[in-house]
C-alpha cells in the first residue's frame, strides 16, 4: 500500500461481469497500485456470487503484478475468496469487529469524509483511508463533494502515518488541481473504466502521479 499512488476500482456499476477479467488486466497493465472489486447495491449474496465468478481469475492476476486485491464492504467475502484486504465505510462497524472476521494480517481500509473521521481512522488503527468525495460523483448519489480545502491538512496529519487516497469525481482533467491541493494518492473510477484505452489512460495517470 505504501508504494501505491493510483487505486483502481473494478466497479460492477460500470463493468459488465463478462468483461471484468479483461478490464482488471487492463488496469493492472496500466499500473494501478491497488485493485478493489466493488458491487454497489448488491447484498452479500450478490457480492458473493460475483466474487465466486470473477475472483478466482483476478486474485492470481493481482499476485502476478504484485498488487493488493481488496473487496469492498464484506469482510466475510474477502476471507472466502482469499483477498488481501477489505474496505469498509463509516457505517460498516469498527475495526475490531472487522478484525474478528479477517484476522490481523489482512489490509483494512476505511472511507472518511472529514478531517475528524480521517484522524479517528488513524487512531483506531486502519491501514489506509479513502478521503472524499472531493467532487460530486455518480457513485455517491446524494453526497455533496467536500472540496479540496482539507486535503493538505489530512495529508500532513494522517498521510504521514498511513496512505491517504483522495477519492470522488477525480478525473485526468482535474488531477493537477487535486495534486496542487496536497494529495499524493488518488482513486479514479469512471474516467478509467469508461476510457477507450483503459491501460493507456491508467498509465498516463500513473505517470503524472509519479
Amino acid at each position: 500500500m505504501e508504494a501505491a499512488r493510483l487505486y483502481g476500482i473494478l466497479d460492477g456499476g460500470y463493468v459488465a461481469e463478462d468483461l471484468m477479467m479483461e478490464v482488471a488486466e487492463a488496469l493492472l497493465k496500466g499500473g494501478v497500485g491497488v485493485l478493489q472489486l466493488r458491487a454497489k447495491g448488491c447484498d452479500r449474496k450478490g457480492v458473493q456470487r460475483l466474487l465466486e465468478d470473477v475472483a478466482p481469475g483476478i486474485v492470481p492476476m493481482c499476485r502476478e503484478y504484485g498488487v493488493p486485491f481488496i473487496v469492498n464492504d464484506f469482510p466475510e467475502v474477502a476471507v472466502a475468496v482469499g483477498a488481501d484486504g477489505v474496505h469498509i465505510g463509516q457505517d460498516d462497524g469498527s475495526l475490531a469487529q472487522v478484525r474478528s472476521v479477517v484476522g490481523d494480517r489482512m489490509i483494512v481500509g476505511r472511507s472518511t469524509h472529514s478531517p475528524g473521521q480521517a484522524r479517528a481512522a488513524l487512531d483506531e488503527g486502519f491501514d489506509y483511508i479513502g478521503f472524499g468525495p472531493l467532487f460530486p460523483t455518480p457513485t455517491k448519489k446524494g453526497r455533496p463533494g467536500i472540496g479540496l480545502e482539507n486535503v493538505a491538512g489530512v495529508q500532513q496529519q494522517v498521510g504521514s502515518r498511513i496512505p491517504v487516497f483522495c477519492i470522488g469525481g477525480i478525473k485526468p482533467d482535474n488531477l493537477e488541481l487535486v495534486l496542487a491541493s496536497g494529495a499524493r494518492r488518488v482513486v479514479i473510477v469512471s474516467a478509467l473504466l469508461q476510457a477507450d484505452d483503459i491501460s493507456a489512460s491508467t498509465r498516463a495517470v500513473v505517470s503524472r502521479l509519479s
